[in-house]
């Protein structure tokens, strides 16, 4: 891993598409106008479409001008070396076109062999081209290759092991970049640092201090337009699989050895080895699924989940998921991990909240109703930042408690400057660093833990819970944590926080 400015051919699959257009094309520009690319790259972008390189140029020139602190005198010069190419991936002949102009772009723009190959594509087509790309000569080149792919990585163990197999036949593993966006965040990759480098954190981040953590991802919107996708995944494979996974991860790993990358992947696996397995029973008690259903939003009626468009009206798919995970080893034992997701919820947020044991005698608590925990929170989005609630006590009669938040908003004040998840994550691969990419091995384990539960479900030994469009979730995922004597604690507004502060002064 090395930290110069790189160069490199970066070739997009699937380059007339709605995930290039909103993130691939933005996060490109920025790292181009923060000088952190060169003028030593190209793009190649693929598609099916019939376009001329000028076309292209021009869409791509479009998706950025969406964008905030853009330097439009960057612009023309950026979208420059952009250059398109229609193929069908499926054949063969298609790939020496690709070969020969990206042989004559490395020699225009003096990059080396290096290349960097991005399938923004639908799934099917993962292991096809990497496949062509080996056959065809296109990764016997002098630089470095690298293979970036999209979830889903599979869709259970066997066809993710099958996809893995097909893919090491053409790329090495330490070629496969698997991306997770979730991994992006600045907050997400923040969790290390607030662990590892507070010595405040560490000494008590453990089951003799900590009695439960909750992991909750929230969204207001519906399905939209992916239902075709939605009715195959669901919430526990759209989100609990990967994204959900990987912060509970991030939260519980032991300190690497070092930033190496391979250090801290291998401290992440650890992780998910001591992960308690569930049987069928098991699964029952600790997970619970939901699914929308009509409800009311910002004063509008929206509708459930069967009625939205392209949904079977008898569909079963999982709109939500909470579930109850232990980490089974010398640090975590006994402590709940709560994960929760759901689409049309009352809040848009991703949180994490690492709540404290209470003192050995608490004196304070049976005094007051406001008396609470300290409760770490980390927040991931839409703020960016981290609060602390502690309790003190206010000015009048002892001995009352008043809870207070120590805050910090990372994105609050900075907001055009903050770095896309996607912008950080292109550069990582560029650079070789592949500490916030998914293994091979953390891919495989997960989709062990979650096919334990879709086969419980699938078997029908848990129920399909409903709960109203604009609630956090069914009433059975809130007993889910009150049998432990846990609640959800709801997402904060740190912005919110943060201006009543300044108000208050």
């Amino acid at each position: 891993m090395n930290n110069h400015i790189p160069e490199a051919c970066i070739v997009l699959f699937g380059a007339t598409g709605d995930l290039a257009h909103r993130k691939l094309y933005p996060a490109l520009f920025q790292l181009y106008q923060k000088q952190k690319l060169n003028e030593k790259f190209a793009v190649i972008g693929v598609g099916r479409k019939e376009f001329s390189h000028e076309k292209f140029q021009e869409d791509v020139k479009l998706s950025i001008s969406k964008e905030k602190n853009i330097q439009n005198d960057k612009v023309d010069e950026f979208i420059s070396h952009f250059y398109f190419l229609q193929m069908d991936v499926t054949n063969e002949k298609s790939y020496q076109d690709l070969k020969g102009l990206a042989d004559e772009l490395d020699s225009k723009y003096s990059l080396g062999g290096n290349r960097m190959y991005y399938l923004a594509m639908a799934p099917q087509f993962f292991g096809t081209i990497p496949s062509f790309l080996k056959s065809e000569g296109l990764t016997e080149t002098e630089g470095w290759q690298r293979l970036v792919i999209e979830k889903p990585f599979g869709h259970d163990l066997q066809s993710a092991t099958e996809l893995n197999e097909q893919l090491q036949k053409s790329f090495p593993e330490e070629s496969i970049y698997r991306i997770d966006h979730y991994l992006g965040k600045e907050m997400v990759q923040n969790i290390q640092v607030i662990r590892f480098g507070n010595a405040i954190f560490e000494s008590i981040w453990n089951n003799k201090y900590i009695s439960s953590v909750q992991i909750t991802s929230s969204e207001t919107l519906g399905v939209e337009d992916r239902a075709s996708y939605y009715e195959k995944s669901g919430a526990i494979l759209d989100m609990l699989q990967n994204h959900m996974l990987q912060m509970a991860m991030m939260v519980a790993m032991e300190p690497p050895g070092g930033l190496d990358p391979k250090l801290i992947r291998d401290e992440k696996v650890k992780v998910l080895r001591a992960l308690r397995f569930y049987n069928e029973d098991e699964v029952a008690k600790n997970v619970i699924r939901g699914q929308y259903k009509e409800g009311t939003m910002n004063g509008k009626t929206v509708p459930a989940y069967v009625d939205e468009e392209n949904v079977d009206p008898a569909s079963k798919t999982d709109t939500f998921v909470a579930a109850r995970v232990f980490i089974d080893n010398f640090r975590w034992a006994g402590v709940p991990f709560y994960l929760r997701t759901g689409k049309r919820m009352a809040t848009k947020a991703t949180e994490i909240v690492v709540q404290f044991k209470n003192g050995p005698m608490a004196l304070y608590h049976e005094h007051d109703d406001h008396y609470q925990p300290n409760l770490l929170r980390i927040h991931i989005q839409p703020d960016e930042g981290l609060s602390l609630s502690l309790n003190a006590k206010p000015q009048g009669d002892f001995p009352a408690l008043l809870p207070i938040n120590m805050s910090y908003c990372n994105n609050c004040h900075n907001e055009l400057n903050s770095p896309e998840a996607y912008e950080k994550l292109m550069h990582d691969c560029l650079l070789g660093n592949s500490t916030y990419f998914t293994r091979w091995d953390e891919v495989a384990l997960s989709w062990e833990f979650i096919d334990g539960i879709t086969n419980a479900w699938r078997n029908g030994n848990v129920p399909l819970y409903k709960y109203s469009s604009g609630t956090m979730g069914p009433l059975e995922a809130e007993e889910l944590l009150n049998e432990d004597g846990y609640t959800w604690w709801p997402p904060t507004n740190l912005r919110t926080d943060l201006r009543t502060d300044r108000d208050e002064k």
